[in-house]
């Protein structure tokens, strides 16, 4: 367990300006990582191995991009227990992201809205971060890399960006996360329709193919969808991800509805919701994913983890593995190990 209990360190954290908070525990993390100072948080890592998309996972418990959008801290983060550990999302340069303030807590609701924008330092520098990063490999743990698009480039150019960041990431990355859901880039999610899902999945498989013929090295590919869809738009993302034979499924991204957080200060904030409010509309989104995808396909649930049982209703939903972000944020580190023990635990009532 870790030495300083996250109880006594949350005060302080929830005293400073959200981004303030969230900027300094990574300084931390980046700067103490890998040193003796690491003990802080370490915890050891609790052993469920599963097999999914070709990659041998050390427990079913990791964390969710865009905590760490640089992969700056993926050893520091990864000592906390993950059996897995997503960074980004990246762009091809350098982008600010959208103007402060552009986190917002919702305490009440045990809830967050962002609007950062994919705020990153850029393709090159990200690599050369994740390159840096050693004993959380070494341990096993595996690397998902999460690549979007820059805002200044018109969605009919999105592929490009898309294409620059795959091959870039590509030799340094366990897997691939194509990030579509962002509410927080402009016209981001118009890549989910039909077409334009289709388009851009058959250009980017396409070259994954030619990139792992030319290094012999195959690296599952990943689409992350948004909760805020129907029924028949989900069975339509379904198909198009069978048809272009990716490897998996990320459900679901932050959401834009504000129902069950109606009347709370920030509330009214643009940005994407996480947290508790998130949890049975990314379970619904993984239902309906299961039912589509039949037996077998790889998804990854993520969205309202806030305890061990909120874990084990996304394996109940029909994931394989579960990410956490904002529960990390309200219940600090010990979240990971409470939940990695629940799923080795539990057996899922798909039903």
């Amino acid at each position: 367990m870790p030495l300083v209990p996250y109880a006594l360190t949350r005060p302080f954290l929830f005293g400073l300006d959200p981004e303030a908070a969230h900027d300094l525990t990574l300084a931390a993390l980046a700067r103490l990582q890998n040193t003796p100072a690491s003990c802080v948080w370490q915890a050891p890592r609790i052993s469920d191995p599963l097999e999914l998309a070709g990659l041998q996972f050390p427990n079913r418990v990791g964390l969710a991009a865009g905590l760490d959008k640089n992969g700056r801290c993926i050893d520091g983060l990864g000592a906390m227990g993950f059996g897995f550990i997503e960074v980004g999302t990246v762009t091809p340069k350098a982008q600010p992201g959208n103007p402060r303030p552009r986190i917002f807590r919702l305490p009440q609701a045990q809830a967050l809205i962002n609007r950062l924008g994919f705020n990153n330092g850029g393709l090159q520098a990200f690599v050369a971060n994740v390159q840096r990063a050693h004993s959380f490999r070494k341990a096993g743990g595996i690397v998902g890399l999460n690549i979007g698009k820059n805002a200044a480039t018109p969605i009919e150019r999105a592929a490009d960006d898309y294409l620059a960041c795959l091959e870039g990431v590509f030799p340094h990355a366990d897997y691939v996360t194509v990030n579509i859901s962002s509410p927080n880039t402009q016209n981001l999610r118009a890549l989910q329709a039909d077409a334009a899902l289709d388009a851009l999945l058959g250009t980017l498989q396409r070259r994954r193919l030619e990139l792992q013929a030319s290094t012999r090295r195959k690296v599952p590919m990943f689409v992350k969808i948004a909760p805020d869809l129907d029924a028949e738009q989900v069975d339509s993302i379904a198909e198009t991800l069978r048809r272009h034979q990716i490897d998996g499924v990320i459900a679901t991204n932050t959401t834009l509805e504000r129902g069950a957080v109606q009347g709370l200060p920030h509330a009214e904030e643009a940005g994407g919701l996480s947290g508790a409010p998130v949890l049975q509309s990314s379970n619904r989104v993984i239902r309906q994913l299961r039912a589509a995808l039949g037996p077998g396909y790889p998804i990854i649930g993520v969205g309202g983890v806030m305890s061990a049982e909120d874990a084990c209703s996304k394996l109940d939903a029909g994931a394989d593995l579960v990410q956490i972000y904002t529960g990390l944020i309200y219940q600090g580190p010990a979240l990971v190990n409470a939940c990695a023990a629940a799923l080795k635990a539990h057996r899922p009532h798909t039903g």
